[in-house]
């Protein structure tokens, strides 16, 4: 059977590829090697939220005697089986769900392994055999996998990965991170609440170092606070058993020991599903134009293949576009308002330029910071940590760049992201009426500080 279009991967570019090709009118097919729904679904953004949710209930919990909510006791264990439990029931409605949209929109699902053939048909292997299906077009949403480090030690059954992690039956006493970037920082956050030792051993000399400095800064003050190690600059050389546990050794420091070890170091491109074609590619990942276009005709990849955003609501516009364009559409791709999460404890969020990009570009920067210590519902909910930061450029009073930690910040992001995409500037936001109390009263402030005229902030002098 032929289909206009035949999609490679049921993850977040996969699927939506797959539904927006179907709404277009196209005859559409989609082969999923795992469950539909990708890494995001099945081993990371949905699975850690609930991780996190659960983090969160402990320290309302630890809380809630100053707040005047007297508990008998505030003694808490973690039963992971039921964690894990739950986690999996939510998956499972997710993707149950994704399938259900394929179903409706008359997308024929195949099962197993599929790779491009030499001449650009999509073979499918199962156990049970192989299949070969046509399509005039084919997208290449193949996502992501886990980057190993290959050092001694790192081979251990000991040492595990984000795709095991957040399926432990048994917590453990101690863990120690290797990598402070996104993925690392959210188990921390998890894995810390639930009463496990962490310590965090990152290679620069920040954590969260692709984000605004400050950012970074005040995200590794707070879970010090909490009780997180975390070690800068510092560099992972082995990986040994000893008798209480994993050794690990660090480059011009002293060792340290963690019962588990989680490799933390990101994600690669998956390009399982390439087959016999050879794409022009840029270092580990598929080279792709605005339009998501292949160096091959007829053949996008848009998503965590080509490297250019990987992120989940990233990969799916890129599918997006990609699919208008291999039906016959002209659009492109354009990265400068996706925002990025990281669900830790207090959320850090961020659209737009840093500060040091910033200063680099442009030569009359208008920085506006508002702290949620001075924002009445953050206050009130007891969560002061944190702060919104606005980059203004003055010549012509648009926003590069809005940076937050705090409270909902993954939520209030989205506000900033849509009205930067839409031209809006700070001073129209700033002059903007937002209800109160509200978190998103602080970037309504961050913006009027950064013309100097923050009404809820000390006048500088």
């Amino acid at each position: 059977m032929s289909y206009d279009i035949i999609v490679i991967g049921g993850g977040p570019a996969g699927y939506v590829g797959a539904i927006k090709a179907a709404q277009l009118g196209a005859k559409v097919a989609l082969v999923e090697k795992d469950s539909l729904g990708g890494t995001c679904l099945n081993r990371g953004c949905i699975p850690t939220k609930t991780y996190v949710k659960n983090a969160e209930v402990i320290e309302h919990i630890k809380d809630a005697k100053s707040r005047g909510v007297v508990l008998d006791s505030t003694n808490f264990t973690i039963d992971m089986k039921k964690v894990v439990n739950y986690k999996n029931r939510v998956v499972r409605k997710m993707t149950t769900g994704i399938g259900a949209l394929l179903r409706s929109n008359d997308i024929e699902v195949f099962e197993g392994v599929g790779t491009i053939t030499k001449d650009k048909k999509v073979k499918v292997s199962k156990e049970d055999g192989e299949e070969i299906i046509e399509g005039k077009k084919i997208i290449l949403a193949g996502g992501s996998k886990v980057h190993k480090v290959n050092i001694p030690g790192a081979d251990h059954e000991k040492v595990i990965t984000s795709d095991e992690i957040l399926d432990l039956k048994e917590l453990p006493e101690r863990l120690a991170i290797v990598g402070g970037g996104v993925i690392g920082c959210e188990i921390a956050t998890i894995f810390n609440a639930y009463g496990t030792e962490v310590t965090i051993i990152q290679a620069g000399e920040r954590i969260v170092d692709n984000m605004d400095s400050d950012i970074s800064r005040e995200l590794a003050n707070i879970m010090k606070k909490k009780g997180v190690k975390i070690l800068t600059e510092s560099m992972l050389e082995s990986i040994e058993e000893v008798e209480n546990g994993m050794k690990l050794n660090i480059k011009d420091q002293d060792s340290i020991e963690s019962d588990l070890v989680l490799m933390a170091i990101g994600r690669i491109p998956d390009l399982e599903g390439v087959g016999e074609i050879e794409f022009e590619m840029n270092r580990n990942a598929i080279s792709v134009n605005d339009k998501m276009e292949t160096s091959v005709e007829g053949i996008y990849a848009p998503g965590d293949i080509n490297a250019r955003l990987m992120l989940a609501h990233s990969a799916s516009k890129m599918a997006e576009i990609a699919v208008i364009n291999a039906l016959g559409g002209s659009e492109e791709y354009d990265p400068t308002y996706n925002p990025s999460c990281v669900y830790t404890l207090p959320e850090v969020s961020t659209v737009g330029i840093t500060e040091a990009e910033a200063k680099e570009k442009y030569s009359n920067i208008g920085i506006g910071k508002f702290p949620f210590g001075g924002n009445g519902r953050a206050v009130s909910s007891g969560e002061p940590e944190g702060f919104i930061k606005v980059l203004v450029n003055k010549d012509d009073d648009k926003i590069l760049g809005v940076h937050m930690i705090g409270i909902n910040v993954a939520e209030m992001i989205n506000e900033a992201a849509s009205l930067m995409a839409n031209g809006v500037s700070a001073n129209e936001i700033a002059e903007t009426v937002h209800a109160h109390p509200t978190y998103s009263e602080a970037l309504m402030e961050a913006c009027a500080a950064s013309y100097g005229e923050c009404i809820h902030l000390p006048k500088q002098k």
